[in-house]
């Protein structure tokens, strides 16, 4: 049997009775990746064989797909008029929990890619009072994207909610959309209802939203960085040492190269030695010549990464002559990604096209439950990164949240974690501290601390982790 073949050698995993994945057979035991990348076509089929189409997710569930968030929650919640009211387990610590519960009205629904969702004013009227507060940056992109109250006051007028409508005034306000929560206060009022304002976020907006013309990606990034601030500032020490000369601070650069190149090839998981380095460093190695296809991988590899080294070298070089920091990585980094995969071009691996810019696929990050922004999510994202990169006066904060918010946004489709250390390291020079190198030995380390910050957005372990090193 097919089925059966494929099982054996790896190409499909057993979810549950009847139900599979496609994988690699080369993944190794534990690893997330090919499930991450499976989980909402999954639930979407395994729902709709259920249910048909009497299945929706939650209005929380629906809110943070609405604002573009696809990472992998832990456990779905579903409602459905069918329900068991019961969980199934999935794989990696995930689940599908039912239930029993009767669905908004036909008009309140929606399907994005396969998903039966809440329509967003649906699910800004049914999420709970407690999820303003638990996730209130979902909460406050979400409502920057509501575009005019009558798409809220519908609901709301129908079906008498004054308490809803107050909680939903008092958050408009908050994020600085005054004349909404007028406009809902009044028609209201106007309709006999007695409604009282009430603001359910804990706190003012750290920042002032934009609203329809702006990618949610956006204002989630924006909002992000100002509550991660603090803590960064908290965690990251002041640079220890006096302030080195440009001539010093490169020389100093240069000599930690080969270290550098190890470990963070390495860490990407490259099989390269020092002396693979220096060889090709000194284009005394010809990997067309003398090597199978995996040295040959390797060795292009560490090529790029000296090529790479060498543009990023004369980024800092301008950063330490005085220009701002994030307005160099902005014009340079397009560059630092041609040179990193250059030869892959030069081999005919990789074709020109290849690096003329950011990713146009989806992308799935290994041992992360992750999901980073679609493709057309990161050309709004990216310059929004840049902008905060080249507006922040903190070294500290564009260092730490530079390297996460890249790698979290992950704009292409390899090479991420190069360029993000590249972009961490341009940063540290602004600030006066030395050349960063994250060991191949704390590895796990820093994945860990990465997936804290995109997953659960703490990013105390990551700004701690960084500043060890310091």
């Amino acid at each position: 049997m097919n089925r059966e073949r494929l099982l054996r050698h790896g190409f499909l995993r057993e979810v549950m009775k009847g139900w599979y994945v496609p994988t690699r057979p080369d993944e190794p035991p534990g690893e997330s990746t090919a499930w991450v990348a499976a989980f909402w076509p999954y639930c979407a089929s395994y729902l709709a064989s259920r249910f048909e189409d009497d299945w929706c997710v939650s209005p929380e569930q629906s809110l943070r797909i609405h604002t573009g968030d696809w990472t992998v929650p832990r456990r779905l919640l579903v409602r459905s008029p069918l329900a068991g009211n019961k969980p199934t387990a999935l794989l990696h610590d995930t689940s599908i929990f039912d239930l029993r519960l009767a669905l908004p009205e036909a008009s309140d629904l929606t399907v994005i890619d396969g998903i039966r969702v809440y329509r967003l004013p649906a699910a800004l009227v049914a999420c709970s009072a407690a999820h303003y507060t638990a996730q209130p940056t979902d909460m406050r992109v979400a409502l920057s994207m509501i575009g005019d109250a009558s798409e809220l006051l519908r609901l709301l007028l129908d079906r008498g909610h004054t308490v809803i409508a107050g909680r939903l005034a008092g958050a408009l306000r908050n994020i600085g959309r005054g004349h909404l929560a007028d406009q809902i206060l009044g028609a209201m009022r106007a309709a006999g209802h007695t409604v009282v304002e009430t603001d359910p976020f804990e706190a003012a907006s750290p920042v002032a939203l934009h609203t329809l013309a702006v990618s949610p990606h956006v204002n989630r990034l924006h909002m992000t960085w100002e509550r991660m601030r603090a803590t960064v500032l908290q965690c990251f020490p002041a640079p220890s040492a006096p302030a080195l000369s440009t001539f010093e601070y490169l020389r100093q650069m240069d000599a930690n190269y080969v270290s550098d190149a190890y470990h963070s090839l390495s860490i990407e998981g490259y099989q390269v030695t020092t002396a693979l380095i220096e060889r090709v460093r000194s284009g005394r190695w010809n990997p067309d010549a003398d090597a199978d296809d995996r040295q040959h991988r390797d060795a292009l590899a560490a090529r790029g990464y000296w090529q790479a080294f060498q543009a990023v070298r004369e980024s800092i070089e301008q950063v330490l002559a005085g220009q701002n920091a994030g307005a160099i990585a902005d014009r340079d980094h397009p560059t630092w990604y041609r040179e990193l995969f250059g030869p892959s071009v030069t081999a005919g691996i990789l074709r020109p096209a290849d690096l003329a810019g950011y990713r146009s696929a989806p992308v799935h990050i290994r041992r992360s439950m992750h999901t980073p922004p679609r493709a057309d999510a990161v050309r709004d994202v990216m310059p929004a990164l840049f902008g905060r990169l080249q507006q922040e006066t903190a070294a500290p904060v564009r260092v730490v949240l530079g390297h996460f918010f890249f790698v979290a946004i992950h704009p292409y489709l390899d090479g991420n974690g190069r360029m993000g250390r590249f972009l961490m390291n341009v940063m540290l020079a602004s600030g006066g501290y030395p050349w960063m190198t994250v060991p191949l030995e704390r590895r796990s380390d820093y994945i860990d601390a990465l997936e804290r910050a995109s997953v659960h957005g703490d990013i105390e372990p990551f700004a701690t982790f960084l500043a060890s090193f310091l």
